[in-house]
């Protein structure tokens, strides 16, 4: 058995047309802009403090939460370039975030935090913002030992922790 499904997608198109006429005159009569969040995680800020036992880095994220991975490093390396960063430390953690960037989409710079800092805290001796290139951000964490690392996201607001002992 054959069925003739033109009248039905036809009657369809005209529904989904009728449709999408009737959105965008409602969407532009609007009155008031509203802000749509970015697709992709913007990093915006980084701060650190000290806690009993251990050091925490805070990076603080517009938008979804992005996947982070921290790997152990002989040396962290700025993104695209490859040279060294200069970061205080015994050894050194690269934390990357990805999909993210540290600029909007005109390319304006969102990241208010730190560049590159030596911190004097128990654990904690340097901290770098060293790389936003092709949807990730990295950073380069400075610090006295191995210790161990814990690192978990908080949503409202959302926002990265890295935990170093």
């Amino acid at each position: 058995m054959i069925l003739n499904c033109r009248p039905v997608a036809t009657a369809l198109a005209g529904l989904l047309l009728a449709g999408s006429a009737a959105v965008g005159t409602t969407a532009s009569a609007s009155a008031a802009p509203t802000t749509v969040p970015p697709a992709t995680a913007q990093v915006v800020n980084a701060r650190f403090g000290v806690h009993p036992g251990y050091d925490r880095i805070v990076l603080d994220i517009k938008g979804p939460l992005p996947r982070v991975s921290v790997i152990r490093v002989d040396q962290v390396r700025y993104d695209p370039s490859g040279k060294p960063v200069p970061l205080r430390g015994s050894f050194f953690l690269r934390i990357r975030l990805a999909p993210a960037a540290a600029h909007d989409s005109a390319g304006h710079n969102v990241y208010r935090g730190p560049r590159l800092v030596a911190l004097n805290l128990p654990h904690l001796r340097g901290f770098a913002l060293a790389g936003d290139f092709e949807g990730v951000v990295g950073f380069g964490v400075g610090v006295r030992d191995h210790g161990a690392v814990h690192v978990f996201t908080l949503q409202n607001p959302n926002r990265v922790v890295m935990d170093v002992r």
